[in-house]
């Protein structure tokens, strides 16, 4: 197994490709999302975890408004990009790159003028998975950024959202992925053995206890290594489609629209695709509200159908999953998990599953046997807890 890369490591490696020492290493970790998909953007509820998996920045200011990124990726060669931050667009510098770019750029547009760097990435989040690797790229870069411009705003939750909002500016406006800011939130304002109930409406954040080792639990993710991509369309057709409802209703955002009028909502839609997508927009909102006091009451029977109907609805209403999250998710709920769905925005990626802790063994080798059985790619299946949020840690 290949070694996880933590701070020491990224700082030698930074000296190896840079030639000196950096100023420290940040952190910033993945995330799960619970439930709560496809909410964000339509001003609804979430409740994401952040990853123990974490990537790592070292970094070192420069004053000649160069910003020089290089990326250790496991088994591939060193990646390296370099780009004037007066230069910063959607077309510059692109790819992964566009992620670190896009925070310089974002730190300007909140009136401080980003200097240039020199940055050095290293990751084990895995990639393309649907764990949110973009967001927690942007975080740890911003954690840096604040540090080094002396901002303080990782000292406080308000400072933490604002950074928040600027990574997310940057994944919409430059990286060019049309995500809501969920990812960003749960990468910067999450606390251990907690899940944040993000409004995305206002932006606030409430820790709700998630430790499930404490009830001999355990969260499963099971990445199916279909690999996704946020920029390919579809999640902008969907965004789309619900921002069309919503104008069609006559409101501002489709958490406006109460579970118990859905159906009069539904008859002034204009065609069933259109119904679909706002029928799960509005019960996934609900089920989030549902899953708080099923984790508040210690219910987890209930948290595990709701991830079950919470995946049928993204499934069949949003049309977001594939074969191999299905596979996933059946073979998981057959092997005895009390619940699993898809999580992240679809078209591939993870799924997860509610399992017992010393169960997650058996899930995880029979979920890996349904898809050998189906010829599919092997799944990477790991338990994970909800570890700290983004900062420094050198």
């Amino acid at each position: 197994m290949a070694t996880v890369p933590d701070a020491s490591t990224t700082a030698a490696r930074f000296r190896s490709v840079v030639g000196d020492e950096p100023s420290g290493v940040w952190g910033a970790p993945g995330r799960v999302n619970l439930i709560g998909e496809h909410t964000d953007y339509n001003g609804g509820l979430a409740l994401p975890i952040a990853l123990p998996q974490r990537t790592r920045a070292a970094v070192r200011l420069r004053d000649d408004g160069l910003l020089r990124v290089s990326s250790d990726v496991p088994g591939q060669p060193l990646a390296s990009v370099e780009v004037l931050v007066a230069d910063v667009s959607p077309e510059q510098p692109g790819g992964w790159a566009s992620y670190v770019a896009g925070v310089a750029w974002a730190f300007g547009k909140a009136g401080h003028p980003f200097p240039g760097a020199d940055v050095h990435l290293t990751s084990d989040v895995p990639v393309g998975s649907g764990l949110s690797s973009s967001a927690a790229l942007e975080c740890c870069v911003a954690a840096a950024a604040s540090d080094l411009l002396g901002l303080g705003l990782l000292d406080d939750d308000a400072g933490r959202a604002a950074l928040a909002s600027w990574c997310h500016r940057a994944e919409n406006e430059i990286a060019g992925a049309p995500t809501g800011g969920m990812d960003q939130a749960a990468s910067l304002r999450s606390n251990p053995a907690h899940a944040i109930l993000l409004d995305c409406r206002t932006g606030e954040v409430t820790q709700v206890p998630f430790d499930l080792a404490a009830h001999g639990l355990a969260l499963l993710v099971v990445d199916t290594r279909a690999e996704h991509a946020l920029v390919d369309g579809q999640y902008a057709d969907r965004r789309a489609t619900c921002e069309a409802a919503a104008a069609a209703l006559g409101v501002d955002t489709l958490r406006e629209v109460d579970p118990v009028d859905l159906d009069d909502a539904l008859g002034r839609l204009p065609d069933d695709t259109t119904r679909a997508r706002v029928r799960h927009v509005v019960l996934e909102i609900d089920r989030v509200r549902q899953c708080v006091a099923a984790l508040h009451a210690d219910d987890f029977d209930a948290v595990g159908q709701l991830f079950l109907a919470s995946h049928t609805s993204l499934r069949d209403d949003y049309e977001v999953s594939c074969l191999e999250l299905d596979v996933a998710v059946d073979a998981a709920v057959a092997a005895g998990a009390l619940g699993a769905r898809m999580t992240g925005g679809g078209f591939g990626g993870s799924a997860i599953a509610l399992v017992g802790a010393d169960d997650a063994d058996s899930v995880a080798a029979a979920v890996t046997a349904a898809f050998a059985n189906r010829d599919l790619r092997e799944p990477h299946c790991f338990a994970v807890t909800a570890g700290p949020a983004a900062g420094r840690e050198s």
